[in-house]
């Protein structure tokens, strides 16, 4: 694990098929389930969080409907 304080228990209740597909991946990969539950869950933290900055660089842009997109591609010969 990559942290440095104690792991905390928790109970989680899996599909039977995602549980079965994680114990042989943690059996190819020679890791735990934890490990392989762990390692998802902060890659989708962490793409929320550059979701969430993304977001925030981008909130001074000027709001454009779908609509106005639409009638420039069709200006320009696009669509």
């Amino acid at each position: 694990m990559a942290t440095t304080s104690p792991a905390k228990r928790a109970t989680v209740y899996l599909d039977p098929m995602l549980h079965r597909a994680l114990k042989i991946k943690a059996l190819e990969t020679s890791r735990s389930i934890s490990d392989l539950i762990n390692e998802s869950v902060r890659f989708s933290l962490e793409e929320d969080r550059l979701d969430l900055a993304a977001f925030e660089e981008r909130v001074a842009e000027p709001v454009v409907s779908f609509e106005e997109v639409l009638k420039e591609l069709k200006k320009h010969g696009r669509i």
